[in-house]
C-alpha cells in the first residue's frame, strides 16, 4: 500500500479524507493567535493561557468566579424595559428589547446579587455587554440603584463590575438620569462607611464611565481594558492631535493615577478578598 507519493513539489499524502473539526471546540485568541480548547477556556475563565488576552466575559462567569460555589440570590431578576419614548430605528425598541433578551437569556444589560465571597457577605453587579452593548437604560439604573440599597440596609460591601458603550440612546434623557441616580445612591452607600469596589473591563465607557464606574473606593481594571468617556477616534478628531500611545487603556489610566490596579481575572477574587480584610471591621470577616 503506497502511503506517501513523492513529487517535485514535497512529499504529499494521497487521501481525499479530511477531518473537520466542529465549530466552536477551538478559539483562535485575537492577541497571540494560537487556539485553546473551549473547555480549557472556560476553565480559565476566558483568559488566553498563553498571552493572557482577557475575552469578553458574561456576568455569569464572573458570578461563578466570584461567589463561593457559584452561590447567590438573584436581587430584581424580571426587571424589563418599558418604551416611554416610543422609540423605533431599524426596529421598534419593544422588538429589539424582545429580540435581545430571546437571544441573551437575559432581561437587560445588567445582573445584580448578594452572597458570599471568600465567607464575606457581598453584593455584586455585573454588567452584560450583548444585552444592546451593555447600555445603560432606565432598568439597569434601577437595578444598580436597589442593589445599592441592599447593601446598605445589610451593611453589605458593593462590588460593580462594568463593561459598557454608554447611555441607551433609545431611552433618551431618562438614560442619562440615571447617572444621578447611581451617583447619589452611592454617595449614601458612602455616607454610611460601607466599601465600594469599581471593576473595570473591556470596554467600559460613556456615561457609565462619567457616573458609578469611577465612584469607587478602589478602582481596578483588567488588562488592556479600554476606559474612557468618548472613544480615542472622537477626541482625536476632536483636538486635531495624535493621542499618546495606549491611551485610553489600563495600563495608561495606571500609570496617570486614574485607577488603583490591573489585576489578572484569575486573579480578581483573591484581590477582592484582601481589598475586603482591610475595608470591613474585623466583625464582618469570618
Amino acid at each position: 500500500m503506497e502511503w506517501y507519493k513523492r513529487t517535485t513539489e514535497g512529499i504529499l499524502t494521497p487521501t481525499s479524507d479530511k477531518i473537520e473539526a466542529p465549530d466552536g471546540l477551538w478559539t483562535k485568541c485575537p492577541s497571540c493567535k494560537k487556539a485553546t480548547h473551549h473547555k480549557e477556556l472556560l476553565e480559565n475563565f476566558y483568559v488566553c493561557p498563553y498571552c493572557d488576552y482577557h475575552y469578553p466575559a458574561s456576568s455569569e462567569m464572573y458570578f461563578k468566579l466570584l461567589f463561593d460555589n457559584n452561590q447567590f440570590t438573584e436581587l430584581d431578576a424580571n426587571l424589563s424595559s418599558d418604551d416611554p419614548l416610543q422609540f423605533k430605528d431599524t426596529k421598534s425598541y419593544p422588538s429589539r428589547i424582545k429580540n435581545t433578551q430571546e437571544k441573551t437569556g437575559l432581561k437587560d444589560a445588567v445582573r445584580t446579587a448578594h452572597g458570599l465571597l471568600s465567607n464575606i457577605n457581598v453584593v455584586i453587579g455585573c454588567m452584560d455587554f450583548q444585552f444592546i452593548g451593555g447600555s445603560m437604560g432606565s432598568v439597569v439604573g434601577e437595578k444598580i440603584a436597589r442593589a445599592i440599597s441592599f447593601a446598605i440596609h445589610f451593611k453589605y460591601p458593593f462590588i460593580m463590575i462594568s463593561r459598557s458603550g454608554g447611555a441607551r440612546m433609545m431611552e433618551g434623557a431618562l438614560s442619562l438620569m440615571q447617572m444621578a441616580k447611581t451617583s447619589a445612591r452611592l454617595a449614601q452607600l458612602a455616607d454610611e462607611g460601607i466599601p465600594y469596589i469599581s471593576v473595570l473591563t473591556d470596554p467600559t465607557t460613556g456615561g457609565v464611565t462619567a457616573s458609578f464606574a469611577m465612584l469607587g473606593d478602589v478602582h481596578i481594571a483588567e488588562p488592556k481594558a479600554l476606559i474612557g468617556f468618548a472613544g480615542p477616534r472622537v477626541i482625536k478628531e476632536t483636538i486635531g492631535k495624535e493621542l499618546p500611545e495606549g491611551f485610553q487603556r489600563a495600563e495608561f489610566l495606571l500609570e496617570h493615577g486614574f485607577i488603583d490596579a490591573i489585576v489578572n481575572r484569575k486573579e480578581l477574587k483573591k484581590n477582592l478578598t484582601q481589598i475586603l480584610s482591610l475595608l470591613l471591621p474585623s466583625e464582618n470577616l469570618s
